[in-house]
């Protein structure tokens, strides 16, 4: 009793600088079990807290200690610092493997917790259901579904644990960071692949193939009443409408009810336009595939993205993704023959375009929302007005929503892409990816049309994100002879990732691995020239070449600044000359396209 006194205090001044609180109490506080068999850490400082690494691990050990027949533990893959990301296997009948949970006729839905490691409702919600699972209180969820469970993916972040790694989150006490040991954030790295925790529940995804997967997360932003916030990119913009309509249409109204039912508010995935005036609307996300719902989209695998209100406390939390879980699993389980359907199809389409960039709508559409009253003051900190939330609840009718319904950029999809061998490196992060590379023995039969990309302007981000200097770049493509293709990698968008494929190759695509930076090396010069050298050859060359000494002429007669830029004369007539180098400013893969 004086221990869960001191953490109440704690936790009290801890929150002092947060918005108030109105009490809750709802039916899913029956959930947790006080003292007996498995008591989880959670449980133990009457949810405040959440165990760290080594105790994390300790209790997936006791759960396949109670119950060996149902459960089983392995590691996916290991941190740069050496620690193991686990994953628990639940079972009903000891199917372990990845090919005989594909072949015992249920679903397989995927946990993933604490890819940002301060957000961990997800974990010790789930060590409850599957110790009332392993106690026989629940065994009614492996009937319906197999589980696969991470309990900790960010395990280097879990462990820089501290009371004041979030501001703005009402616990658990300790909790851990967002990045992981190399400060990546791992959500944001499901196209680049630069961390070995995202490679690792990759390759998981590709070996199970699970019906669902779910990641779980905590918000930061704005205060309003729900609890418990999720979503997936909506049919309108997604890469996936069929498997869109089904989340929304029959997967989601089960999960809302079960919450509603147990006492929680579920909601939707939104965040402010402007944090500090609310009432200016909400942004309508839609996910690009470097986020773990986005590449769900474009990947074809049926994903939620699950942000509880980090506004609320710890303790309710936990306890409606608890809730959120069962719902899932039961919405899973009678719809997943649905889901199914969905996922073949979206697997056989095979689109001529694709939008790679959005822009939110100008004009808003309107939605019902559960908001909390706020009030502006001019704050001398800031010396600006700011927004002070009141703890009151406040009913907004027609809130506005802006969607990011604006097509910025659609492409056309190629044929196939052509890789050169001197990007093996890219071969292999495609094949982590689930997309089919093959390996050019002879020119293939027939190609189509080939084209190269071809820089005409381009633009470095100021500062490094993610630990890239990221590109933006405008493009001409020109048609050109087919080189010898032998030993260059062919990836066809004919196949179940094809649109994936498509985001990460076509050098338009915001998260395309030339906008992460993969191909840099483009934008650099090696061989120079002499004026010494270039101004007679220059000379012969524009007396040899009528048409380009008459673009010479001309460029000087219209652009000043051109003929006034010694320098600028002498590149452009570089350019002209044989000795240019032929690769800069060349995007190195080749697209090819049957129809031209």
């Amino acid at each position: 009793m004086i221990a869960s006194m001191i953490m109440l205090t704690a936790s009290l001044s801890l929150d002092a600088h947060l918005p108030p609180l109105e009490p809750w109490q709802g039916q899913s506080e029956q959930l947790m079990q006080m003292k007996g068999p498995l008591t989880t850490d959670f449980e133990l400082s009457e949810g405040m807290n959440s165990p760290d690494y080594q105790q994390t691990m300790a209790f997936v050990e006791r759960l396949v200690a109670a119950n060996p027949t149902q459960f089983k533990a392995i590691d996916i893959g290991y941190s740069k610092s050496g620690r193991a990301i686990k994953m628990l296997i639940a079972s009903e009948q000891s199917h372990f493997t990845a090919s005989m949970l594909k072949n015992n006729q249920k679903p397989t839905l995927l946990i993933q917790a604490g890819i940002h490691a301060g957000e961990i409702d997800g974990k010790d919600a789930a060590f409850m259901m599957l110790r009332d699972i392993a106690l026989g209180k629940r065994r009614d969820l492996l009937s319906q579904v197999n589980i696969l469970f991470v309990p900790i993916l960010n395990v280097d972040g879990h462990e820089r644990r501290s009371k004041y790694n979030r501001i703005n989150q009402r616990g658990p006490l300790e909790m851990g960071f967002r990045t992981n040991a190399n400060n990546l954030n791992l959500n944001r790295d499901y196209t680049k692949l630069d961390t070995p925790e995202v490679q690792a529940i990759l390759k998981v995804i590709d070996e199970y193939q699970p019906a669902l997967y779910l990641d779980v997360h905590v918000t930061d932003g704005a205060d309003y009443q729900y609890d418990i916030t999720y979503g997936f990119n909506p049919e309108f913009a997604s890469e996936s409408p069929a498997i869109a309509r089904v989340l929304e249409s029959q997967i989601k109204p089960v999960i809302d009810k079960a919450l509603e039912k147990q006492g929680h508010i579920p909601g939707p995935l939104v965040f402010a336009m402007d944090k500090r005036d609310f009432k200016k609307g909400i942004a309508g996300w839609v996910a690009t595939p470097r986020f773990s719902n986005g590449w769900g989209d474009l990947a074809g695998v049926p994903t939620i993205l699950v942000e509880n209100h980090s506004l609320k406390p710890y303790k309710q939390r936990v306890l409606g993704t608890y809730v959120l879980y069962d719902g899932l699993i039961s919405a899973l389980s009678k719809y997943h023959t649905q889901l199914n359907g969905a996922v073949a199809a979206e697997q056989n389409n095979r689109p001529q375009q694709l939008v790679v960039k959005r822009a939110y709508a100008k004009q808003p559409d309107t939605i019902s929302f559960k908001g909390i009253k706020y009030k502006h003051f001019q704050s001398a900190i800031s010396g600006q007005t700011e927004a002070k939330y009141l703890g009151e609840k406040i009913q907004y009718d027609a809130l506005p929503i802006y969607w990011q319904k604006e097509v910025v950029t659609k492409i056309d999809v190629p044929d196939a892409f052509y890789i050169p061998p001197a990007y093996p490196e890219i071969v292999e992060k495609l094949k982590l990816h689930g997309i089919k590379v093959a390996r050019v023995e002879e020119m293939p039969e027939p190609v189509g049309s080939l084209v190269s990309a071809n820089v005409t302007s381009y633009e470095f981000a100021k500062a490094p994100f993610e630990g890239r200097f990221m590109v933006s770049a405008s493009f001409s493509f020109d048609k050109v002879e087919a080189p010898k293709l032998a030993g260059w990698y062919q990836v066809s968008t004919d196949q179940i990732r094809g649109k994936l494929a498509t985001h990460l190759l076509h050098p338009q695509a915001p998260d395309s691995f030339f906008s992460w930076g993969e191909f840099n090396t483009i934008f650099q010069r090696t061989e120079y020239v002499e004026n010494y050298a270039l101004e007679p050859f220059a000379r012969s060359m524009l007396k040899e070449n009528p048409a380009i000494a008459l673009e010479f002429d001309r460029k000087i007669r219209e652009d000043k600044a051109f003929a006034n830029d010694p320098n600028a004369r002498m590149e452009w007539l570089y350019a002209k000359t044989p000795f240019y180098d032929k690769a800069y400013l060349k995007y190195p893969i080749l697209m090819s396209f049957k129809g031209e």
